[in-house]
């Protein structure tokens, strides 16, 4: 494993927790959620949506949940096209901590960029990434998990949050847990043995029994150093252009840099140019998450997020809903003033918006991303 002091770090904790003052939230808001279509498009995706009835869009919920830990001190990495949507949800958030993406590159490339950006600005930088469109609870308990992995992190380590298995879920990769790791300010934290990839029902069912397992939720704390260096080392030409494009980042030639480099990046994922291999050096640690987590995937998702408020047995989602039901059960996403009326029919979604209109059912609410994708082929892109 590299040391601390390879990297600049300190093993000495620091006011307010272990490394908490060098703590800086990252926020990567892509993707467009296509198992959430129509409600979740391009031009929306799910992260600027309220899922949960609880008044607040994913991405403010999220940007909240930092705030009591990082402070003013968040970065959001969004596409262009949503600027506007997302400043309108966190006008607080810092002109220079609003990254760009001229067209989405995947993870590796966003987390990537914004630990480029703040190694810039201050090498000893723990950031910590946190995707825009996952609702969890109750946040101190968050807040308690993430200062554990900022301590951890602080001794030079990559540190993911993994979260109790609820079920053998076959959609999440999973972690499995190592040895205890003997760490100030973090009595939870273990050394990652391996990740693994999605598995089977049979093997989901082997790792919850076993209670090694975490499900992998995509939260990464780490010394910017630290993951550049990795980053660096999996894939240098990636790093390269992020680099370059973080020494141009507020400077005059930061639009050139940025339409010139972005381009031509590699598309991958942040667990397989950093993260794996970082394990695998010995360099990740995990910090086992008890709140209540969810990735909103899916309508089954909301269905289960939002359970129905009367004896109709359908929750319903909309300003202005106008639904009748009978015998009925399921969810129903409105953004139109039709009426909606069920009558015998159990465990159905319906979407309705203006444009286009879904019809299923929750068990097969994963399938909804075959549609979307059927319909690009078909070239229907005005509904995507």
């Amino acid at each position: 494993m590299t040391t601390p002091e390879e990297h600049g770090l300190s093993r000495a904790g620091d006011a307010g927790g272990p490394g908490l003052d060098r703590f800086y939230g990252v926020i990567p808001a892509g993707g467009v959620g296509t198992r959430l279509w129509p409600l979740s498009r391009a031009a929306a995706p799910k992260f600027l949506h309220d899922l949960t009835g609880s008044g607040q869009t994913l991405i403010r919920a999220t940007y909240d949940r930092l705030a009591g830990l990082a402070g003013d001190r968040v970065m959001v990495v969004t596409g262009e096209a949503h600027q506007e949507a997302v400043w309108q949800q966190l006008p607080d958030l810092d002109r220079a901590d609003m990254v760009l993406e001229p067209e989405p590159k995947d993870s590796a490339a966003a987390i990537g960029l914004a630990a480029a950006i703040l190694h810039e600005r201050d090498p000893e930088t723990i950031m910590g990434s946190f995707a825009a469109d996952q609702v969890i609870g109750p946040v101190e308990v968050f807040e308690a998990a993430v200062a554990e992995a900022v301590a951890t992190a602080a001794t030079g380590r990559i540190v993911t949050i993994g979260i109790r298995p609820t079920h053998p879920a076959t959609g999440f990769g999973y972690i499995r847990q190592g040895r205890p790791l003997d760490v100030e300010g973090a009595p939870n934290a273990k050394d990652v043995a391996a990740f693994v990839e999605k598995p089977s029902a049979e093997l989901a069912r082997e790792y919850v029994a076993s209670g090694e397992y975490l499900w992998n939720a995509g939260m990464f704390v780490a010394p910017v150093s630290l993951m550049l260096h990795h980053l660096q080392a999996n894939e240098p030409e990636l790093h390269a252009g992020l680099v370059e494009i973080a020494r141009a980042w507020g400077t005059d030639a930061q639009d050139e840099v940025m339409r010139r480099v972005w381009p031509g990046l590699k598309k991958t994922a942040i667990d397989y140019a950093v993260a794996e291999p970082a394990a695998a050096a010995g360099d990740v640690a995990v910090i086992p998450g008890h709140f209540t987590w969810d990735d909103v995937g899916d309508f089954a998702a909301i269905a289960r997020l939002n359970p129905a408020r009367d004896s109709s047995g359908i929750t319903v989602i909309g300003e202005t809903p106008r639904v009748y039901s009978s015998k009925a059960s399921g969810v129903v996403v409105t953004d139109t003033q039709r009426v909606i009326a069920l009558i015998g029919v159990e465990d159905i979604v319906v979407v309705d918006t203006p444009d286009a209109l879904l019809v299923t059912t929750t068990e097969h609410a994963q399938s909804v991303k075959q549609a979307v994708e059927s319909l690009k082929a078909h070239g229907d892109h005005d509904v995507l």
